[in-house]
């Protein structure tokens, strides 16, 4: 094996903001909670949250995370409701938008022709394009340094027909973009399927290893 020069990255030697440029280079790709809340006075917020993932499968939690205060936030704790849909390849424009920082009092669906319709079971609107949204109520919050987790409970999916396939969404339906680093954006791109490798083949097997390690 080829050894490599490296270069090092000491967070307790860097600003803050340079360090977040180097975590955000190497997490990825990371998908986009595309969260729509709404505050106390009733406005709609849409934003994109990239750090985003399942914390829990039973009860079925979700985690995203405000870096610093977002309207995102400010709403959820305000309201207890929020959705989460798929940000689709299609509106990679919108997206991006979404994430300018209007004013708490100004609707950013409207701002950017999104549009938004009524959920099944919450009281925050999903976005009406979008193949897959999680609607969630408010499990319970973090707050670490800058930001503050949110952990929300999934309590209902709502899909587009034509997306589900065999008793769930399907990926090729969904085309969900991912970010990357800097201003960078990913989509989903070649489709690779593998099996799962049970012990038991393993032990039975030799050769998996042998091929796995180039013996």
């Amino acid at each position: 094996m080829t050894a490599h020069e490296r270069t090092s990255f000491d967070p307790a030697e860097m600003d803050p903001s340079a360090f977040y440029r180097v975590m955000n280079s190497v997490v990825v790709p990371r998908p986009i909670a595309w969260v729509c809340t709404r505050s106390a006075d009733g406005v709609h917020n849409l934003a994109p949250h990239s750090f985003y993932t399942v914390a829990c499968v039973d009860p079925p939690v979700v985690q995203f995370t405000s870096v610093g205060r977002k309207d995102s936030l400010t709403n959820v704790e305000a309201t207890g409701e929020f959705t989460i849909s798929v940000t689709p390849e299609e509106l990679f424009e919108q997206v991006n938008a979404t994430s300018t920082d209007f004013p708490p009092e100004e609707d950013e669906a409207e701002h950017t022709g999104v549009v938004l319709e009524d959920s099944d079971v919450v009281g925050v609107k999903r976005v009406a394009a979008s193949p897959v949204t999680l609607e969630c109520r408010l499990h319970g919050t973090l707050s670490l340094g800058d930001s503050t987790v949110v952990f929300g409970r999934v309590v209902h999916v709502s899909a587009h027909a034509d997306a589900v396939r065999d008793g769930r969404p399907r990926i090729e339906a969904l085309r969900p973009l991912a970010r990357l680093g800097g201003n960078e954006w990913s989509t989903i791109g070649e489709l690779k399927e593998i099996r799962r490798i049970p012990y038991s083949d393993w032990q039975a097997d030799p050769s998996i290893g042998q091929a796995l390690r180039g013996d």
